[in-house]
Protein backbone atom coordinates (compact mmCIF):
# COMPACT_ATOMS: atom_id res chain seq x y z
CA UNK A 1 0.00 0.00 0.00
CA UNK A 2 2.83 2.38 0.83
CA UNK A 3 4.41 1.77 -2.59
CA UNK A 4 1.17 2.75 -4.34
CA UNK A 5 1.08 6.04 -2.42
CA UNK A 6 4.67 6.74 -3.43
CA UNK A 7 3.87 6.01 -7.07
CA UNK A 8 0.83 8.30 -6.94
CA UNK A 9 3.00 11.03 -5.41
CA UNK A 10 5.56 10.62 -8.22
CA UNK A 11 2.85 10.77 -10.88
CA UNK A 12 1.34 13.88 -9.28
CA UNK A 13 4.71 15.67 -9.22
CA UNK A 14 6.02 14.60 -12.64
CA UNK A 15 2.99 13.71 -14.77
CA UNK A 16 4.56 10.45 -16.01
CA UNK A 17 2.91 7.10 -16.59
CA UNK A 18 2.32 4.62 -13.79
CA UNK A 19 4.81 2.22 -15.37
CA UNK A 20 7.60 4.80 -15.58
CA UNK A 21 6.88 6.04 -12.04
CA UNK A 22 7.03 2.46 -10.73
CA UNK A 23 10.27 1.60 -12.58
CA UNK A 24 11.91 4.79 -11.38
CA UNK A 25 10.81 4.20 -7.79
CA UNK A 26 12.35 0.73 -7.91
CA UNK A 27 15.56 2.08 -9.45
CA UNK A 28 15.75 4.61 -6.61
CA UNK A 29 15.34 1.92 -3.93
CA UNK A 30 11.92 3.17 -2.87
CA UNK A 31 12.98 6.81 -2.38
CA UNK A 32 10.08 8.77 -3.89
CA UNK A 33 11.89 12.11 -3.64
CA UNK A 34 14.94 10.81 -5.49
CA UNK A 35 12.59 9.31 -8.11
CA UNK A 36 10.90 12.70 -8.63
CA UNK A 37 14.30 14.38 -8.96
CA UNK A 38 15.43 11.80 -11.51
CA UNK A 39 12.21 12.10 -13.52
CA UNK A 40 12.46 15.88 -13.54
CA UNK A 41 15.73 15.43 -15.41
CA UNK A 42 13.99 13.56 -18.26
CA UNK A 43 14.07 14.96 -21.76
CA UNK A 44 11.09 13.12 -23.20
CA UNK A 45 11.58 14.57 -26.69
CA UNK A 46 15.04 13.01 -26.95
CA UNK A 47 14.33 9.91 -24.84
CA UNK A 48 17.10 10.76 -22.37
CA UNK A 49 17.62 11.65 -18.74
CA UNK A 50 20.52 13.25 -16.90
CA UNK A 51 22.41 11.93 -13.90
CA UNK A 52 24.91 13.95 -11.88
CA UNK A 53 27.80 12.42 -10.00
CA UNK A 54 30.80 13.89 -8.21
CA UNK A 55 34.24 12.56 -9.13
CA UNK A 56 37.72 13.34 -7.89
CA UNK A 57 40.05 14.58 -10.63
CA UNK A 58 42.40 11.60 -10.40
CA UNK A 59 39.48 9.19 -11.09
CA UNK A 60 38.01 11.22 -13.93
CA UNK A 61 39.28 9.36 -17.00
CA UNK A 62 38.56 5.91 -15.56
CA UNK A 63 35.01 6.93 -14.56
CA UNK A 64 34.32 8.29 -18.05
CA UNK A 65 35.58 5.04 -19.60
CA UNK A 66 33.28 3.05 -17.31
CA UNK A 67 30.29 5.23 -18.23
CA UNK A 68 30.90 4.83 -21.95
CA UNK A 69 31.19 1.05 -21.56
CA UNK A 70 27.66 1.03 -20.08
CA UNK A 71 26.43 1.71 -23.60
CA UNK A 72 23.43 3.97 -22.97
CA UNK A 73 25.38 7.22 -22.49
CA UNK A 74 24.86 9.88 -25.16
CA UNK A 75 26.73 12.86 -23.67
CA UNK A 76 29.09 13.57 -20.78
CA UNK A 77 29.63 17.08 -19.47
CA UNK A 78 32.49 17.75 -17.06
CA UNK A 79 31.86 20.69 -14.73
CA UNK A 80 33.98 22.29 -12.05
CA UNK A 81 32.55 24.95 -9.75
CA UNK A 82 29.49 25.18 -11.99
CA UNK A 83 31.45 25.91 -15.17
CA UNK A 84 31.55 23.53 -18.12
CA UNK A 85 35.10 22.30 -18.59
CA UNK A 86 34.41 19.77 -21.36
CA UNK A 87 31.36 18.53 -23.27
CA UNK A 88 31.79 15.08 -24.80
CA UNK A 89 29.19 13.78 -27.26
CA UNK A 90 29.19 9.99 -27.10
CA UNK A 91 28.23 7.99 -30.15
CA UNK A 92 27.89 4.26 -30.44
CA UNK A 93 31.37 2.79 -30.70
CA UNK A 94 34.37 1.54 -28.83
CA UNK A 95 35.65 3.37 -25.79
CA UNK A 96 38.97 4.16 -27.48
CA UNK A 97 37.32 5.59 -30.57
CA UNK A 98 35.07 7.87 -28.53
CA UNK A 99 37.75 9.00 -26.08
CA UNK A 100 40.71 9.35 -28.45
CA UNK A 101 40.04 12.98 -29.45
CA UNK A 102 39.22 13.93 -25.85
CA UNK A 103 41.85 12.00 -23.86
CA UNK A 104 44.37 14.85 -23.67
CA UNK A 105 41.66 17.35 -22.72
CA UNK A 106 40.28 15.04 -20.02
CA UNK A 107 43.81 14.60 -18.67
CA UNK A 108 44.30 18.36 -18.56
CA UNK A 109 40.98 18.88 -16.77
CA UNK A 110 41.88 16.13 -14.29
CA UNK A 111 45.13 17.94 -13.48
CA UNK A 112 43.36 21.27 -12.99
CA UNK A 113 40.49 20.16 -10.76
CA UNK A 114 40.44 18.15 -7.56
CA UNK A 115 36.70 17.64 -7.58
CA UNK A 116 34.25 17.87 -10.45
CA UNK A 117 30.71 17.00 -11.41
CA UNK A 118 29.84 14.77 -14.34
CA UNK A 119 26.48 15.32 -15.99
CA UNK A 120 25.72 12.11 -17.82
CA UNK A 121 22.97 12.08 -20.41
CA UNK A 122 21.60 8.55 -20.86
CA UNK A 123 18.93 6.92 -22.97
CA UNK A 124 16.03 5.44 -21.05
Amino acid sequence: MEEIRKIEYIIEKTNVSYELAHKTLLACNGDQFKAVEKLNDLDTDRGTYTERIHVEGNNLLEKIKDLIREGNVTRIIIKSKGKVMLDIPVTVGAVGVVLAPYAAAIGAVAMLVTDCTLEIEKKY
